[in-house]
């Protein structure tokens, strides 16, 4: 896998020890040589774009919101934006030659929700919930809370954001959870909520054989999305088989998608998943040892 798709499946920021797993030194340096990935800070890397959106800011006298807020604080997302998303303030004219290079948007920007030139990260998390789709928020949200963010921060704002929208941020920071490791994994949980009488629950412990990425308790399911970055090597391959057959052997059915699935071929994940839990939901149903436990 090249370094840069590795960086893609990563959400669009991820540590040196990553692309380690899919790539030597030299590769990763030549990436970074030739303008494909950058080097954001010490042993972290990300898809090129942060510095050519914070310009693209500044022509415009705006900021920098929604996904390109989320990548400048260094949050993995779901995709990286096609264009710098900016806004500026409502009744400001942007000529048609910026807009064919920029997603503009229009609106109010206080200074509080302000820091240099980008919303400030409880914003971002808001503005994402409020305006994008629900997978994609989420991802965002999730990384906010890896990031330090609060939920009670998170809900204090959404408590104060403007009407429109604001049941949908209250179901984005409801949902969101710290445990889950990556966007990946975000949106594979974003796919399963709309999975009927299911309830998946991000790195639960089965027995003692380890956190799969989502459980559903009740029905014994679980949910792995198989990245690259355990798969680079025939001894991570071994050992992941060996994972999925104790989770079986405990009594789990297990489902495996990869992040094409999770991204572009939803409808796909989702009727795999009913499937497996119904029949589930029904077994459980029929058996009595199961009744009665």
């Amino acid at each position: 896998m090249d370094v840069d798709q590795a960086l893609l499946e990563a959400g669009g920021v991820a540590p040196a020890s990553v692309l380690l797993r899919v790539a030597p030194w030299h590769e990763i340096r030549a990436a970074v040589a030739t303008g494909v990935i950058s080097r954001v800070a010490r042993g972290r890397y990300a898809l090129p774009g942060a510095d050519a959106e914070l310009r693209a800011a500044a022509e415009l006298s705006g900021v920098l919101v929604l996904l390109s807020a989320a990548r400048y604080w260094g949050w993995p997302v779901k995709l990286p934006p096609e264009r710098p998303q900016v806004a500026v303030p409502r009744g400001r004219n942007v000529p048609p030659t910026h807009r064919r290079s920029v997603e503009v948007r229009w609106a109010q920007l206080d200074g509080d929700d302000l820091t240099r030139g980008v919303t400030s990260k409880v914003r971002t998390v808001l503005d994402c919930a409020r305006f994008l789709p629900f997978d994609a928020a989420l991802a965002v949200a999730d990384s906010a809370l890896r990031d330090g963010v609060t939920k009670t921060e998170l809900l204090l704002a959404a408590r104060r954001a403007p009407r429109t929208g604001r049941g949908r941020a209250y179901r984005v920071v409801e949902a969101a959870n710290v445990l889950a490791a990556n966007p990946f994994e975000s949106v594979l949980r974003a796919v399963l909520m709309d999975v009927p009488e299911a309830h998946f629950e991000p790195q639960v412990w089965v027995g003692s054989i380890g956190r799969p990425d989502l459980v559903d308790r009740e029905r014994r399911v679980v949910v792995e999305a198989d990245s690259f970055e355990f798969h680079s090597d025939a001894s991570s391959l071994s050992r992941d088989i060996e994972r999925y057959n104790a989770f079986v052997c405990e009594g789990h059915v297990v489902l495996r998608f990869a992040w094409k699935h999770a991204m572009f071929e939803q409808d796909y994940v989702r009727e795999s998943v009913t499937s497996v839990v119904a029949r589930q939901g029904r077994s459980a149903r029929g058996c009595p040892t199961c009744r009665a436990a």
